[in-house]
């Protein structure tokens, strides 16, 4: 029996790549989405969505606003809303449906913990942080908890700052061939050194997968075992783009350069320093665990021969 796969938010970077895959995979994917995006069923058509969701092998929701924008009053309101919103309203109709997914998969993110330079973040010891970032995280995270049904395993995806083509390497990218690759620095963490925890768009699927199979439940850390600092994330940007010199951004310059492309310095001055304590215990192994080579694969620039 062909497997059916329901994805929510199916036309933002991951949910786009991830249909692919799941296709070729040889699934039937479903999508929900905003009523002009071409979805299967639209957000407000508890109707609609139910007939998806009936029979359904995973229910997988990436759904809400990206936070690369300003964070005035309307995006802050509306980055919650396009989160908790769909959230609630996928649990009303896992409660109702008469044959429910037997896995439901929930967009989260690493942002939950604190800025963390002294010690890395994992499910059992992670602290939950503070500010607008975590205060989303955290809402996300108790929406999802409120529609639990039993029979139901939900999952709570606490992604890094995952990486792929046209994905937040974009920007930063454009930056090291501008000449501007080098540290960020500012923020709670001097010299460029706060942590960056990153993941493979590859591996993401690959921890869906194998999530989907696995017996785990509630919030897993989808991050690489090998997180960076800002400041090697960028020399190895250079060094894929053979880019030799990269001027450092400071403080004021993020500041005016977010504000001009209409984005957070939160972004990349945060320190994320995230393991993936459980997808390890149980068993999960990365496909892309080093950084270099992982940024070699998206970009399409292979290793220097040593010939």
């Amino acid at each position: 029996m062909t497997e059916r796969i329901v994805i929510a938010g199916a036309s933002g970077f991951m949910g786009r790549r991830f249909r692919e895959r799941f296709e070729a995979e040889g699934a039937e994917v479903r999508t929900v989405g905003r009523a002009l995006s071409g979805a299967d069923a639209a957000w407000g058509d508890e109707a609609g969505i139910r007939a998806l969701v009936e029979g359904s092998d995973l229910l997988l929701n990436l759904a809400g606003k990206s936070v690369n924008c300003r964070y005035n009053a309307a995006n802050r309101a509306e980055i919650f809303r396009s989160r908790l919103e769909t959230t609630a309203e996928l649990g009303r109709v896992v409660q109702a449906a008469d044959a429910p997914p037997p896995v439901w998969m929930n967009a989260s993110t690493a942002t939950i913990y604190r800025h963390a330079d002294d010690r890395p973040m994992t499910e059992s010891t992670g602290e939950i942080g503070t500010g607008f970032s975590v205060d989303v995280a955290t809402s996300w995270e108790r929406t999802l908890a409120e529609h639990a049904r039993e029979g139901v395993r939900q999952v709570a995806l606490r992604m890094a700052i995952t990486l792929g083509d046209g994905s937040a390497l974009r920007p930063l990218v454009n930056l090291a061939r501008l000449g501007l690759g080098g540290p960020h620095i500012g923020g709670k963490t001097p010299g460029g050194r706060q942590r960056f925890s990153w993941v493979h768009l590859d591996d993401v699927h690959r921890a869906i997968r194998f999530l989907q199979t696995s017996e785990l439940d509630g919030a897993v850390n989808i991050s690489s075992p090998n997180p960076s600092t800002d400041r090697e994330v960028m020399a190895t940007i250079r060094r894929v783009l053979g880019v030799p010199v990269g001027v450092p951004l400071s403080g004021w310059m993020l500041e005016l350069g977010s504000a001009v492309i209409r984005t957070e310095t939160e972004l990349i001055l945060k320190s994320r320093w995230v393991l993936p304590e459980r997808l390890e215990a149980a068993g999960f192994r990365f496909a892309h665990p080093e950084l270099e080579p992982a940024l070699r694969e998206i970009l399409g620039r292979p290793a220097p021969s040593r010939g």
